[in-house]
């Protein structure tokens, strides 16, 4: 399932200057902003909420999940580098199943764990607040990086496309319109939150028996079709 070159190759460009610098920043700015909000003297469940409901998987999640999945291919697409990784005698599959596998993993150590911490620092241990965030970070973080790597593979807009639905669907459209929440990643992390957490403590507007199916179609669907279209890729190139 994961070939190490791919992965050693795919490790190094998300985590190169640049990038590695932008990864850094979001996560301090999150733990930052918990830290002040920890001093205050608001409502700390209130501020859990906003901060990492809203801010942590709302915002950081897939921001990061967009920097990485996208990252993880489309600039090698893009400068044509990717023509000698596609002509190592590797299953096409292979070579995104090993990016997504490293994705996933940047994700979750630049998005998700902070999101623990963050919680920690407001809540401390109470109710499972802390952790139940964590894992919604966890569960949409692995899935917005296997969109967001099918998008790096399908059209050379991806950060723009993926800006487009991380914040006109889900953080405009999601948030106002009822009905569209039930195909929200961020809606489905919550979901996942909530059941985690303790009772009450967490909302979340899609029932956990909608919202894990949906988690599991989507990130299995996102990496077949990428697959997919590199195997098409690779065919053209070819040509």
């Amino acid at each position: 399932m994961v070939n190490p070159t791919v992965a050693r190759l795919t490790v190094r460009g998300l985590l190169g200057r640049r990038r590695g610098v932008l990864l850094l920043v979001v996560p301090v700015v999150l733990l930052a902003i918990s830290l002040i909000a920890r001093g205050s003297g608001q409502d700390r469940h209130d501020l859990a909420a906003t901060i990492l409901g809203q801010l942590a998987l709302g915002t950081l999640v897939p921001i990061l999940g967009l920097v990485v999945g996208t990252g993880a291919i489309a600039t090698e697409i893009d400068d044509g580098s990717i023509v000698y990784l596609l002509a190592k005698p590797l299953p096409r599959w292979q070579i995104i199943t090993t990016k997504l596998a490293v994705a996933v993993a940047t994700t979750w150590a630049f998005a998700a764990l902070p999101t623990l911490l963050a919680g920690l620092i407001i809540y401390g241990t109470q109710d499972g607040l802390a952790v139940g965030y964590a894992v919604g970070a966890l569960a949409s973080g692995a899935v917005y990086s296997a969109v967001f790597l099918l998008l790096g593979v399908v059209t050379r807009h991806a950060v723009v496309a993926g800006l487009g639905y991380a914040l006109i669907w889900e953080s405009l459209v999601g948030n106002y319109v009822e009905g569209a929440r039930t195909l929200s990643i961020q809606q489905w992390g919550l979901s996942v939150a909530r059941a985690v957490a303790g009772e009450g403590v967490i909302s979340a507007d899609v029932a956990l028996g909608t919202a894990v199916p949906l988690l599991v179609l989507v990130a299995l669907g996102a990496t077949v079709l990428a697959s997919v279209k590199l195997a098409g890729f690779t065919l053209v190139a070819e040509d």
